[in-house]
């Protein structure tokens, strides 16, 4: 196996998906802002146990991202009554893609209404919702944040909670994967997706190297709402 050389300048990213949401009539929801259900203290305990210890903590401007982030908190304040609760950064360009006119639809009714489908998402990469974005214009908004990122807080962990499109569009976008193909990736509620960025250094290129992903909380965890965002 191949090791990457140890470096105190890289950049490394703890992407979190979100908790499941509660969403019982299962409409799409994209940037809605609904709640989340973080009751199962085990999972953010098992969470929170392999997330790094003093990271810039950073959730996209949705609830559903915020109360996952605080179930963190509560979950490393359990284990140590003396951790007190960080600062947050709220990065809106990490949430999830705008739908538009989609948002509030049935997937049934939507998928009767378009003449391309996706069988992992609710339209091909380039498909641009009515009032909203493609997911290939959330991977450019969502680059365009970790770029700035990159450069605000190098040398860094960075734990961030965020959307499953989101993660998507982070893997496309660092790996250089097809948009359409990244769309396969399984992204699960309350995973973690974790990448590192290399800068360029003594005239080498800046590379990032993937740790892994969807990374589960505790192992053979299920939930029983539906997870799809």
């Amino acid at each position: 196996m191949m090791m990457l050389a140890k470096r105190d300048d890289v950049t490394r990213w703890w992407w979190v998906r979100h908790a499941p949401v509660i969403n019982p009539s299962g409409a799409i929801y994209g940037r809605g802002d609904i709640a989340a259900d973080t009751t199962d203290t085990e999972a953010y305990d098992g969470l929170s146990a392999l997330l790094p210890d003093d990271p810039v903590w950073m959730h996209s401007s949705l609830l559903r991202t915020r109360q996952t982030a605080a179930a963190v908190i509560a979950a490393r304040q359990r284990e140590n009554p003396a951790f007190k609760e960080p600062e947050f950064v709220v990065e809106e360009a990490f949430m999830e893609q705008f739908f538009g006119e989609w948002q509030g639809q049935q997937r049934a009714d939507l998928r009767d209404q378009l003449k391309r489908q996706h069988p992992l998402w609710l339209a091909p990469a380039s498909q641009r919702p009515p009032g909203g974005e493609s997911f290939i214009d959330m991977m450019a908004r969502v680059g365009h944040g970790i770029e700035e990122h990159n450069a605000r807080h190098a040398g860094r962990d960075i734990v961030c909670f965020a959307h499953g499109g989101t993660v998507r569009s982070v893997l496309a976008y660092t790996m250089g994967i097809a948009p359409e193909a990244s769309l396969g990736f399984q992204i699960d509620n309350l995973s973690i997706t974790e990448l590192t960025y290399y800068p360029d250094k003594a005239g080498e290129p800046a590379y990032w190297a993937v740790g892994g992903v969807n990374i589960p909380p505790v192992h053979g965890l299920q939930f029983n709402i539906a997870q799809m965002a």
